[in-house]
């Protein structure tokens, strides 16, 4: 088994107008989907991430504060999950609440090192 991170890009929720009900509603699937992931016993951790973003970029280490309507799209959370590979992962992002707004996820299996 390997451990996958799916990383999830788009909007803020702020930025789309969404009402309360909205709101509450697609918290309950992100609960679901999440509580799927832990009975199934492959989620291995994850977090929402705030809009507010700061750059450090270039060899002068530019500083550059963004919030996420200058962004256009942000990161706006993580699971980390083991998976016997891409295609498995893959599947279990199907259930992504956030394929009607737009959203990505992005796939990525994390590097393990020989230490």
């Amino acid at each position: 088994m390997k451990n996958f991170m799916m990383i999830f890009i788009g909007a803020d929720y702020a930025d789309l107008g969404l009402s309360p009900d909205e709101l509450q509603n697609r918290m309950g699937k992100w609960f679901a989907w999440g509580n799927k992931m832990e009975q199934a016993g492959i989620l291995r951790g994850g977090d929402a991430l705030t809009p507010q973003i700061r750059r450090i970029s270039g060899e002068n280490r530019t500083v550059t504060d963004l919030t996420s309507a200058e962004a256009k799209e942000i990161v706006g959370g993580y699971y980390t999950v083991e998976a016997k590979d891409f295609d498995t992962v893959q599947d279990i992002a199907k259930d992504f609440p956030d394929y009607d707004l737009g959203g990505t996820v992005e796939i990525r299996e994390i590097m393990v090192f020989d230490r």
